[in-house]
């Protein structure tokens, strides 16, 4: 699901743990704000877009496909695009935007993947492995799907940001969640995310059997400098979100090496 903005530390309060990332209650809102704001339709989305390539003919699968933005982008650009998500409101949306041109199914990251192994050539997961604590179960399922040669292209809230966006500052070498309202269009809703350590990121991904072929700090898309003027300058000067690119090795012997 793909994640908004991040929060200066005077909107990062309490939420209520029992209520937190509650999609289906905010569906239509959050897919509207995200359709055309700078920080994803600007900036996120174009350096997934860039990262994946030329897609045409793969098998790709979008892990937190939301209402379908970047399905529906990768699926202009030629690609054969099945969506998952845990929140069935979103996938309403996104079968509005998509139609029948993209296999759409409600699964959590965290349980197993109703797919075949070595199923797609590609994985997108576009800001939704910070909504996951523990790492390993979800990257396995992700790798199991994937044929040998095939790509993980990720993205996160980079760890300085999430490790800075709270007082008091946090351990930075523990894995800890945050929780805090997040407001848009009028509408305030409690969310929870998880941070981690660059290392412990790498260290996941290897673990799961991925080789690490690109790590991106990106630039957003120059056409945002005449539309955000007053926000284009914060966002190509800080840190905001990290990307990666995982290649799953083209054999199993060698994985061994």
């Amino acid at each position: 699901m793909e994640r908004l903005t991040n929060l200066p530390d005077s909107l990062a309060q309490p939420a209520d743990p029992a209520q937190v990332n509650d999609y289906d209650s905010f569906a239509e809102a959050y897919s509207a704000e995200n359709e055309n704001n700078l920080v994803n339709a600007y900036y996120e989305r174009p350096a997934m877009l860039a990262l994946a390539g030329d897609v045409a003919s793969r098998r790709i699968l979008d892990a937190g496909c939301g209402s379908g933005s970047l399905s529906a982008a990768l699926r202009d650009r030629g690609a054969v695009v099945t969506g998952i998500d845990a929140s069935a409101g979103m996938l309403a949306l996104a079968r509005r935007r998509l139609g029948d041109d993209v296999a759409l199914h409600v699964v959590d990251l965290s349980d197993h993947l109703p797919f075949a192994d070595g199923a797609f050539d590609d994985v997108v997961a576009s800001l939704v492995l910070h909504y996951v604590e523990d790492w390993g179960p979800t990257l396995a399922e992700l790798r199991r799907v994937l044929r040998p040669g095939g790509r993980l292209i990720a993205s996160v809230d980079h760890p300085f940001v999430a490790y800075t966006i709270q007082d008091p500052r946090p351990d930075y070498f523990a894995t800890t969640s945050y929780t805090f309202d997040w407001t848009f269009n009028g509408q305030s809703v409690p969310m929870r995310f998880w941070r981690k350590p660059l290392h412990a990121m790498t260290d996941a991904f290897t673990a799961a059997g991925f080789r690490l072929s690109v790590i991106s700090e990106p630039q957003p898309d120059p056409a945002a400098r005449e539309l955000f003027p007053d926000e284009f300058h914060a966002l190509s000067t800080k840190t905001c979100f990290l990307f990666f690119v995982l290649e799953v090795p083209p054999s199993a012997a060698d994985s061994d090496e």
